[in-house]
């Protein structure tokens, strides 16, 4: 099965991180597609994706596609692959293009399918209190996250876990659980429970705004999801107060650092005793 010739889809880190996980078991894409380099950071500079940056370093062909169309798609058709691996690709994938290969397109999705379909499945996981989750392997189809699935893997979610923590071992179970699956030469699909789905949004960067007077533990769950992005933080004389440390100690949200906009990190009780 390491001789499957099977294209990449993805784009972030996390893709990157599976594309490694790959490798060192020996396998290998004979391509990559990724997302068109974007603007990023204050300076809005033009930068490549992860999952680009590893696939020139690695020698592997790459494409960009602006627009899965007819003309990219012809273009795939006209190369012969045996399976599509999705993970964290950015765009809605036609189902024409899902169905091109023989073996179909499988997809990661960081958590126990049918549970948190959509974009923030680790985040979720967090903010609503989980102490368990997983990762599904599942074959694709156009409809959201509810392919039949293939494998699955749980795993605690600890009570202090933020959500980059967590990801990065999902990440990891979620590359050995495909490497496992890529070395087996027949798969069982097992279809979804629709009546278990449910869903998640993509954050924006006002979910991060805390309530300060809300539930502990809902805040201290937020505090987690958001480490990352948006992170949280609340207003104070119109200006934006970012907290950067936080502790749940003896059932209470502790505040223990903030970033006041425009200023540098500070300990909460020396940002109380200025304000």
């Amino acid at each position: 099965m390491n001789k499957i010739n099977f294209v990449f889809w993805g784009t972030p880190e996390v893709g990157s991180g599976t594309l490694e996980i790959l490798k060192q078991a020996g396998f290998l894409p004979s391509l990559i597609v990724t997302s068109p380099d974007k603007p990023q950071g204050r300076k809005m500079l033009i930068t490549p994706s992860p999952v680009k940056v590893w696939a020139i370093e690695n020698n592997i062909p790459y494409i960009q596609p602006e627009k899965l169309d007819e003309e990219f798609t012809n273009k795939l058709k006209a190369i012969s692959h045996q399976l599509f691996i999705v993970v964290a690709y950015g765009k809605i994938m036609p189902e024409n293009i899902l169905n091109i290969t023989k073996l179909g397109s499988l997809n990661i999705h960081y958590s126990l399918l049918p549970k948190y379909r959509g974009a923030s499945p680790v985040e979720s996981a967090i903010l609503n209190g989980d102490t368990e989750t997983g990762v599904t392997i599942q074959k694709m189809e156009y409809k959201m996250d509810s392919g039949p699935i293939i494998a699955t893997e749980k795993t605690e979610i600890f009570p202090d876990e933020k959500a980059p923590d967590l990801r990065k071992r999902l990440l990891k179970i979620g590359g050995e659980l495909l490497v496992k699956m890529l070395n087996t030469p027949e798969w069982k699909e097992t279809p979804q429970d629709e009546s278990g789905a449910t869903f998640c949004k993509k954050i924006k960067k006002e979910d991060g705004l805390m309530d300060l007077a809300d539930n502990t533990k809902k805040n201290y769950n937020k505090f987690r999801a958001y480490a990352a992005w948006p992170r949280t933080f609340f207003f104070q004389n119109g200006k934006r107060i970012i907290i950067t440390a936080a502790v749940l100690e003896n059932g209470e949200f502790k505040i223990k650092k903030v970033l006041p906009e425009g200023k540098k990190e500070i300990k909460y009780e020396d940002f109380l005793k200025q304000n």
